[in-house]
């Protein structure tokens, strides 16, 4: 679990240095824009998934295209659902890179696989839901920047954990 604290943790990071970006930069919301923050952040993902399988440079490519999926998905729910559709996008994101990870470490069977995906989705979305409100009001237009990267590294831990968690090994 340290390298799902770690991972959390750099995520949180690499997400803060973007609200940061979006606000001193008066960066107003463009699809463009938005996919290409979702794309950084969803290679970072990529490459925490693909440092741990040892297969990083697979992981940086299939990275963005899972966000520009994640993506593409927000954007088509966004007119019924509003920044609502911001949370099946993110549950989706992160069963696309549980599959990525079942792909990369061959270890896991797929009723395993399905488990961590679902695992991951659910409790990673109920962590973003949580942490949903540093968008609102004066706290996007002016990050207080600890509590965002407190609450995306928050976000960001349920699903590292069920995608990295394991069983310990028995010693005999």
């Amino acid at each position: 679990m340290v390298y799902a604290l770690i991972a959390s943790l750099l995520l949180g990071a690499v997400m803060t240095l973007g609200d940061f970006a979006w606000a001193a930069f008066h960066i107003h919301h463009r699809i463009a824009y938005g996919l290409i923050h979702g794309a950084t952040m969803c290679l970072c993902l990529g490459l925490a998934i693909g440092m741990r399988a040892r297969k990083p440079l697979v992981a940086a490519v299939a990275g963005p295209v899972i966000g520009v999926i994640a993506a593409v998905v927000f954007y088509a729910l966004v007119r019924p659902l509003g920044w609502g559709a911001l949370f099946p996008a993110w549950m989706l994101l992160w069963m696309l890179f549980a599959v990525l990870q079942q792909k990369l470490e061959n270890k896991d069977s797929d009723g395993t696989g399905l488990m961590r995906a679902i695992a991951a989705a659910l409790l990673s979305g109920g962590a973003f839901y949580l942490i949903s409100g540093i968008w609102t009001s004066d706290s996007h237009q002016h990050p207080k920047l600890a509590l965002h990267f407190a609450a995306w590294s928050f976000a960001f831990l349920p699903g590292f954990a069920a995608l990295f968690w394991s069983r310990p090994s028995k010693r005999h």
